[in-house]
């Protein structure tokens, strides 16, 4: 009853939930081009999620995951499906786990086999012991490709599971969460989680209620991993617009927008910097005397934060509204730097991380 009464309320004051203010990047997310400079070493059209184990990395691309040697940096097909590849996850002795769009997860480098899962949407998963995946589902009625009708209803049918690899058991650890795109688990054997269309980072409690640990992100965020440091990588796939937010609270208009125009013009995020007239954010709203500013309104951008220990910004490193990088969906640290997949940019691109502190040192910041 409470709640309800909550809800009213804001709605009424445009407060709360009913809001659609957008947060700055300011701070450790003060803007920069480091990932837009970061060098491509792979040419891949759509790279998803990034594992590694040090030495090799896992690329998943489509129906393919490709293995790239990070030392000679030369990559070659390693497994093919005939169903997209949603998300991988792999394990301290090599096992890799690959989630599929038809609800399979398949382990591969042991004996290969489809595990007896029924997950319709699997975005991201983890290890959390050789026998056991943590695996978050972004949807219980969309599949991943349908991301964006899934934001633009304000869809909170996502779960977290923990999947039994011996019985193929599952255990739902919680559930009603907007889209969970990314998991890891902490040192101390927490479970965190980024929930996209909240726009935060919550821990899975062992009652199964989620807590905030880091909220209003000004970005959707995607997949999360361990950096060295003892902290942490957190891509972001798209940034937050007010415009975009409005929209979502104005059933009338989103009904007829997602009737009548075709996905890839909608008012709504995307992963790939605009390229035509029709899209909703028109030239003249972008450009000034013929040329992108960085700064100008997007639907798209490329933002990877470093989070230390506590998942707390420490840096950022953007491809902004005029870069080509957009749409990073995973971030992964190895001894020659972070590998960070743009899926907007159909590149694999290598960060090195110390550059932020270089370019910190060359706008004269402390």
């Amino acid at each position: 009853m409470i709640g309800a009464i909550r809800r009213a309320w804001d709605n009424f004051r445009g407060a709360g939930e009913a809001a659609v203010t957008v947060p700055p990047m300011d701070g450790a997310l003060r803007p920069n081009r480091l990932l837009e400079d970061a060098p491509e070493i792979l040419g891949v059209a759509t790279p998803d999620d990034i594992v590694t184990d040090g030495k090799v990395a896992y690329i998943a691309a489509g129906h393919q995951v490709l293995r790239l040697d990070l030392a000679s940096r030369q990559s070659a097909p390693a497994h093919s499906y005939d169903a997209e590849i949603t998300a991988l996850a792999l394990s301290a002795s090599g096992v890799l786990a690959v989630a599929l769009a038809d609800d399979r997860i398949v382990l591969e480098n042991r004996s290969a086999q489809s595990m007896p899962v029924k997950l319709r949407c699997v975005t991201a998963m983890t290890f959390t012991g050789e026998q056991e995946l943590a695996v978050t589902q972004g949807s219980e009625t969309r599949s991943a490709s349908e991301w964006k009708r899934d934001l633009m209803e304000r869809a909170a049918t996502g779960s977290v599971h923990s999947v039994d690899l011996k019985t193929g058991s599952n255990k739902r650890l919680a559930t009603g969460l907007g889209w969970p795109y990314g998991i890891v688990k902490t040192a101390d054997g927490q479970i965190v989680v980024a929930e996209s269309w909240k726009n935060r980072l919550l821990v899975i409690g062992g009652d199964g209620t989620p807590k905030p640990l880091l909220g209003d992100l000004p970005g959707y965020p995607a997949r999360l991993s361990p950096a060295k440091s003892g902290g942490y990588w957190l891509s972001v796939f798209a940034p937050r617009n007010q415009i975009i937010e409005f929209i979502q609270r104005e059933p009338e208009f989103l009904r007829r927008m997602m009737t009548d125009i075709e996905p890839d013009y909608w008012a709504a995020p995307t992963l790939k910097p605009s390229a035509t007239f029709l899209e909703p954010l028109q030239g003249g709203a972008q450009k000034h005397f013929g040329q992108l500013k960085p700064w100008a309104p997007s639907r798209s951008y490329g933002l990877v934060v470093h989070l230390d220990r506590n998942f707390r910004p420490t840096a950022g490193y953007h491809s902004r509204a005029d870069g080509r990088h957009h749409g990073a969906t995973s971030a992964v640290e190895t001894p020659h730097g972070v590998l960070v997949a743009s899926k907007g940019g159909d590149a694999v691109l290598l960060l090195d991380p110390s550059a932020r502190s270089v370019a910190r040192e060359q706008l004269g910041e402390h």
